[in-house]
């Protein structure tokens, strides 16, 4: 269980500090390159892959990039990480920055890829069995300080009539959320959909039940790529450059999951192909909608960004006068002048 478990949760020494990108020489047909420090929203997983895609097709260096990536222990703390200038852009999801610039963040997105919200309570038929929101109340969730995903939840129970201080969360470190609820020392933990197949293989004796919310009608931007506005700022054409890059990662990810896997595991030895595999098939349902076939991969609009902003704000349980308004959230004229097409 140990092995597989290490396995499926991959390169859990990064949470010690460890950080992965290009290691090829640092010039690219002669051009000066920039370093850029990327924060993950989490440790090194199959749903990154298409970042690492852009690395080893060299896309990032074609645009005078020289990347590398940080770990993360959830999207708190890759806020915190782009907002203190540990890392210069980070892969941030817009409701848990609605609540990071209420409490004074200044950190924009410029491009959203999950069109679609993952988040998720994990459970297991033979236990807490959490088939409903209402299942949420009176339920023990294992989720971690640097994650916003309990925040999420709390406030959909809110929308819904229920009381979010029902819900019990406790700090377990995310390379040990699976082992416990696999092995019943805890009923339910939070995680992405993307998750999923890693928790499948630990559970051996008991079905995973998946409580999506974006089943139950939660409708939100989610994870993109941010940067300080000073950084925006100042550094305008490198944004738009590594935007260009990594979307084009995601292009080619989606297109080309076998040989993506692959790719990914050049750096991330520890990833397993199958299950990377899985978790891109997931990515991509979450990624192209009928917006993105039209506008591009990355693409938002300002009227779901102001919706999915307003939601957080009515939903998210600080006090109104610390909102942020919706332009607060996010910034234009970064993305591609040619759409980059799934």
């Amino acid at each position: 269980m140990l092995k597989l478990v290490t396995t499926i949760i991959c390169s859990t020494w990064l949470l010690l500090g460890g950080v992965v990108g290009d290691t090829r020489p640092a010039h690219a047909q002669g051009q000066k390159m920039t370093d850029i420090t990327f924060a993950l929203d989490f440790i090194v997983l199959g749903r990154h892959s298409p970042l690492f895609a852009a690395l080893e097709k060299g896309y990032y260096r074609e645009e005078g990039l020289n990347v590398k990536m940080i770990p993360a222990k959830g999207t708190a703390e890759a806020i915190q990480n782009v907002e203190s200038g540990v890392a210069q852009l980070g892969f941030i999801d817009v409701p848990s920055l609605v609540i990071a610039r209420a409490n004074g963040a200044t950190v924009k997105v410029v491009s959203v890829i999950y069109q679609k919200a993952p988040f998720t309570i994990f459970s297991l038929d033979t236990g807490a069995n959490v088939t409903t929101l209402k299942g949420l109340e009176g339920l023990k969730v294992g989720t971690s300080s640097g994650s916003f995903v309990s925040n999420i939840v709390k406030a959909m129970m809110r929308k819904n009539g229920l009381d979010p201080n029902k819900l019990e969360t406790i700090n377990v470190e995310p390379s040990a959320r699976i082992a416990m609820l696999a092995s019943g020392k805890i009923p339910s933990v939070d995680f992405y959909i993307m998750s999923k197949p890693g928790i499948d293989r630990a559970v051996k004796d008991a079905k995973v039940r998946t409580l999506l919310l974006a089943d139950f009608g939660l409708d939100l931007y989610s994870n993109g790529i941010g940067a300080k506005e000073s950084y925006l700022k100042e550094n305008p054409e490198i944004v738009k450059k590594f935007v260009r890059a990594t979307l084009r990662g995601y292009q080619f990810a989606f297109k080309n999951p076998k040989e993506t896997a692959e790719l990914a595991r050049i750096t991330a030895k520890a990833l397993n192909d199958d299950i990377t595999i899985e978790e891109l098939k997931i990515v991509e349902d979450l990624t192209i909608t009928p917006d993105v076939k039209k506008n591009g991969i990355g693409s938002f609009t300002a009227e779901k960004m102001k919706s999915s902003v307003e939601w957080m704000v009515e939903n998210g349980g600080f006090p109104k006068e610390k909102a942020p308004k919706p332009q607060d959230v996010y910034a234009i004229g970064f993305m591609p002048a040619k759409p980059i097409l799934p």
